[in-house]
């Protein structure tokens, strides 16, 4: 009898699973996906460029390593990440979110137990080409969304991410101060849990009949951009995308160690740093845009955000003191609705097919310039870190965002006259 009580009940626990997994696609699901996974990248955000560090003997050394780390995730998924978009176009999201899941967790794990530069570097690659999950979560959003609701349902997407990155460097920095490598643990560990919620419980949201054959010749990161920038009515977006993602993969690349050589911070106070940003993140994308759309387009949005990120970069980097970065952050409002306001644009312009593939080739756009990034940003800082904590030219890095975010403001603004353009000739 109670075997049987026992086979009953794990029937009904399938069954019930099942159920799950057959219910319509909503926002809840991928929204608890991008929680649990942008929770555990951020856990290792404080801690990655102190383990570097391990391998390292100077300060500059730390940050030419660190670049190199960064670089080479940031090029095995940006020739992935169109890939896996195409893929999800063919064969739905689910399953290649769970690949990126899996691949994650072999990066994690297989980093918190590298004993060398090279096995920093094998393990990260690995992760990079594996790992596509921001692109097709927001294209999984923009399948159950109506072109007017992606603006708002991006942003509560990035509001995820935010709250991911409010518990994740938290609690990376706090276990980092205890050991380096309980971090990653942690990071591998919350993978495989929502490899499970992925596997169980996560529905598919494109029906079979929007699906797509693939094809390895539209696929390869060229094709995709190249077609990124043939989408109507797209044209400089996609420069806007370029110049604020290298800006924004600049500041990921430089943020804990800047910090580190300016003010001395480590794991724990960086942690709480980042925390803060994630914060400020859920305010804007979670509560803030919806209200801001309301009275204004996304294009306008965009424009203003960057003129806030501007200032936002040279403030960053003119700061004397720690506090200041917090402030800062705390300001800096406006520069949250960039990333939502631009992705909705972008994908208004795709057809329900492609989209897939186009939040892809924005991946694999973003994943160049986080190719880029360590690239220029690193070097950077290595040359300045010979300077006294608190000296302002330590910012170099952050001056040269604040650049790139001036050329972003003027492809927006290209982009917003020749969009009104098109309007008044339309209506005439």
């Amino acid at each position: 009898m109670l075997v049987r009580a026992v086979l009953l009940n794990l029937e009904a626990i399938y069954k019930m699973l099942i159920n799950i997994r057959s219910r319509e696609a909503a926002m809840p699901f991928i929204m608890l996906a991008v929680l649990i996974d942008m929770a555990a990248i951020g856990v290792i955000v404080p801690v990655l460029p102190t383990l570097v560090a391990s391998f390292a003997t100077t300060q500059a050394d730390q940050a030419f390593w660190y670049g190199v780390v960064a670089a080479a995730f940031g090029l095995s998924n940006f020739v992935a990440a169109p890939v896996l978009g195409a893929l999800s176009d063919r064969y739905g999201r689910r399953p290649v979110m769970l690949l990126g899941f899996m691949g994650l967790g072999v990066s994690f794990f297989g980093t918190a137990m590298s004993t060398s530069l090279m096995g920093l570097i094998i393990a990260r690659t690995l992760g990079g080409a594996m790992q596509a999950n921001v692109a097709i979560a927001n294209a999984y959003v923009a399948d159950i969304s109506e072109p007017e609701e992606r603006a708002k349902r991006f942003g509560l997407l990035g509001a995820m991410m935010g709250v991911g990155f409010i518990i994740g460097p938290v609690v990376g920095g706090l276990l980092g101060a205890v050991d380096l490598h309980l971090p990653f643990y942690l990071a591998g560990g919350l993978t495989m849990l929502n490899l499970l919620y992925g596997y169980f419980v996560l529905p598919e949201s494109l029906p079979l009949d929007k699906r797509k054959a693939f094809s390895w010749r539209s696929a390869n990161p060229a094709t995709s951009l190249r077609k990124l920038g043939q989408l109507k009515g797209v044209g400089p977006l996609v420069g806007v995308v370029a110049f604020s993602g290298l800006a924004q993969f600049v500041l990921y690349t430089v943020w804990v160690l800047y910090n580190s050589f300016k003010f001395g911070w480590g794991p724990r106070e960086n942690g709480w740093s980042l925390a803060v940003v994630g914060i400020v993140a859920v305010l804007v994308q979670g509560v803030l845009l919806g209200r801001l759309l309301k009275r204004f387009s996304p294009q306008k949005l965009a424009i203003w955000g960057l003129v806030s990120s501007v200032m936002a970069y040279t403030l960053w980097g003119a700061a004397t003191e720690g506090w200041m970065m917090y402030a800062v952050i705390a300001v800096n409002l406006l520069g949250g609705t960039v990333t939502a306001s631009v992705q909705s644009m972008i994908s208004s312009a795709a057809d329900s097919r492609s989209q897939g593939q186009t939040m892809g080739a924005v991946s694999s756009l973003n994943s160049l310039m986080a190719v880029v990034a360590p690239i220029l940003g690193a070097p950077l800082l290595g040359i300045v870190s010979h300077y006294p904590q608190g000296d302002w030219r330590i910012g170099a890095p952050f001056f040269f965002c604040a650049l790139l975010q001036v050329v972003s403001l003027y492809l927006a603004v290209l982009h917003v006259r020749r969009h009104r353009q098109r309007q008044r000739q339309l209506a005439t």
